[in-house]
Order: C-alpha cells, then structure tokens, then sequence
C-alpha cells in the first residue's frame, strides 16, 4: 500500500511547508515513495482523522502520524532495512537540538521578512485565516512587519554565525556528504525560496554555496520545486 502525505499548499501548486519538506527529505533519505495530498489552511478537515490539524500527516496502511519529527523517527523505525535517517542513536538528540534550533531561531528570523511575500502566494480563500493567525502572532499588521524587513535582515544574518563557521570548513553539516542534518536546517531557506525573492543571504556567504548544493540533492528534489533565486 502506498504511503500517502498529506502538506501544506499555496497558489499555484507551491508546496512550501518546512515541516512537510523535511517529510520529503526524510523520505528520500530512506529511498521511499509516497503520494504527497495538497491541502490548504482552510482545509484542516482533510486530516480530521489524524486527531490534530496540522501538517505533514503521513498515513502508511494503518498507522497515520502527524508532525515531521516522529515522522521521520518512525520512518527509520518502520523502514529499518533501508538507509538511516538518523545514524548512530547517539545523533537523534543532537539532530532533535538542531531541529529545535531550525524552528526558533532560522524560521523565527526568516519569517517576518517573507510574511508579506507568503501572503500574496497563498490562495486567496486562506488569506483571511492566515492574517488573522500570523498578525495576532507577531503583534501588528503584515504590511507593517513587512516594511520593518531591510533592519531585520542584519540581526538574522548574525544569528546564523554557527552555521556558516560551519559550512566554511565543512561542505555539510552533516559532513562530506549531506544527512539529515542539513535537511532540517536546509528545509527553511526552501521554505523561503519558494515563497519569496528577498535576498536573505549575500553570494559569497558560505551558507549561499551549501544552499546551492542542497538544492541539487536526491536528484534535484529541492529545485525542482518552483522558486526564486535567493
């Protein structure tokens, strides 16, 4: 039986959910097929049945789960005879820090910078619900965090210091070769590239060359999806 996933989607079949591509790159990892399900913010009924209403919610035969952390845990579980997602079991706590880390501090920074972009590539029978939901989040109009981007750009660009110290004596962060690690972190500047042209990081940034490379893994899946260049 196929497995299906159940992600997030824009306007114009823009499939632009972090937590669903991490979904996606988790799959890839371990070499499995799924058909991936549209849904919109306004179509939370559609996955009713997983008992929450957020995406991704992957559904194999009998066993539906939801959120793409234990997603990928039960993936490795299930799949045990197919390449790891994780590795030795000593690396789940340091990938579930950088998950953390990806969430609260990589997404929290890009996402008042592309608000407004978001915004305009969503369908607009969800627009209601996501200025409702994402202006009550961060305290004032998306036109008016929109407009406060160009400052804010500095602060993020310092806050990813690690990352790129990083990436300048390593290609991965995973190391020579790209693991899981990077998909999580990767997973937002996609989530951003889709969805926005703001350029959130200078060329010669190392972190523009690793992006660029992740881009192109697991046969292109990343830039096959339709997108802009920064």
């Amino acid at each position: 039986m196929a497995i299906n996933v159940f992600e997030l989607v824009g306007a114009d079949d823009r499939r632009f959910s972090p937590y669903c591509w991490r979904t996606r790159f988790a799959l890839a990892i371990k070499g499995l097929d799924a058909e991936f399900i549209p849904m919109q913010f306004t179509q939370k009924h559609l996955i009713e049945f997983s008992g929450q209403d957020r995406v991704p919610v992957l559904v194999d035969g009998e066993t539906c789960v939801h959120d793409s952390w234990a997603i990928a845990l039960y993936l490795d579980r299930a799949y045990a005879d197919r390449p790891s997602i994780f590795g030795d079991v000593a690396n789940v706590g340091i990938l579930r820090f950088l998950n953390m880390w990806t969430d609260r501090v990589v997404m929290r920074g890009i996402m008042p910078m592309i608000i407004q972009d978001i915004f305009e590539h969503i369908d607009p029978a969800d627009q209601a619900y996501f200025r409702q939901s994402r202006e009550k989040t961060w305290g004032g109009r998306i036109e008016d965090i929109h407009k406060e981007r160009d400052t804010r750009l500095v602060g993020f660009r310092k806050s990813l210091e690690p990352l790129r110290a990083t990436l300048a004596e390593q290609p991965f962060l995973s190391g020579a070769n790209a693991g899981y690690a990077d998909c999580l972190v990767f997973s937002a500047f996609q989530w951003a590239r889709i969805m926005s042209d703001f350029q959130l990081l200078e060329t010669d940034d190392p972190i523009f060359a690793w992006r660029d490379k992740m881009l192109d893994q697991f046969g292109g899946l990343a830039r096959s999806a339709p997108g802009y260049a920064f």
